[in-house]
C-alpha cells in the first residue's frame, strides 16, 4: 500500500487503527473513534494504563503484548480494525535467470532479475531456486468481524 494510502488510513476517524511496531521498547500505536471511555476500554482492567500521546498525530501508546486482545476487542466493539505492520517481501528467482543472456525469462520474477548476476544477497537453495528478503516496508490490512 502506498504511503499516501497508509496516511489516509491513519488519519481517518470511523475505524480503529493499530500500528504494530517491532523495535525493542517500542509500543503499539492505536487510534480510536472518540468515546469518553476509551482509556478504560483500552486498559481493560490491566495494571498498566495506556499512554495518551497528544498533538497533531494524537494516538494511544499500548504495550506490544496487548496487540491480539486489542484487535479482538476492536472487532467486537467496532466491527472493523485496520492493522498497519512492517513486512519484508520475499523475492524468488533462480541462478539460471540471474545468469541468463537474452530476453527470454520463464522465472517467477517475471524478468526483474534477468541477467543481473548474483550480488551475494540471494540464498541459493538449488540451481533452480534462490530467494532473498527485500527491505522492510509497511503494509495495511482491514479486518472485518464475521
Amino acid at each position: 500500500m502506498a504511503w499516501l494510502d497508509l496516511n489516509y488510513v491513519w488519519k481517518q476517524k470511523p475505524i480503529p487503527v493499530v500500528l504494530r511496531r517491532t523495535g525493542r521498547g517500542e509500543w503499539l500505536r492505536a487510534r480510536l473513534p472518540f468515546a469518553a471511555d476509551n482509556r478504560q476500554w483500552l486498559q481493560n482492567g490491566r495494571r498498566t494504563p495506556p499512554e495518551w500521546i497528544g498533538g497533531t498525530e494524537a494516538y494511544w501508546g499500548l504495550p506490544k503484548s496487548w496487540f491480539n486482545d486489542f484487535v479482538d476487542r476492536a472487532l467486537q466493539r467496532y466491527g472493523k480494525v485496520y492493522i498497519i505492520q512492517p513486512y519484508r517481501e520475499q523475492e524468488i528467482c533462480a541462478r539460471a535467470c540471474q545468469e541468463a543472456h537474452g530476453h527470454e525469462c520463464q522465472c517467477s520474477c517475471m524478468g526483474a532479475n534477468h541477467g543481473i548476476g548474483n550480488d551475494g544477497s540471494w540464498f541459493e537453495v538449488s540451481d533452480t531456486f534462490s530467494m532473498r528478503w527485500v527491505g522492510r516496508e509497511l503494509a495495511c490490512r482491514l479486518l472485518t468481524a464475521r
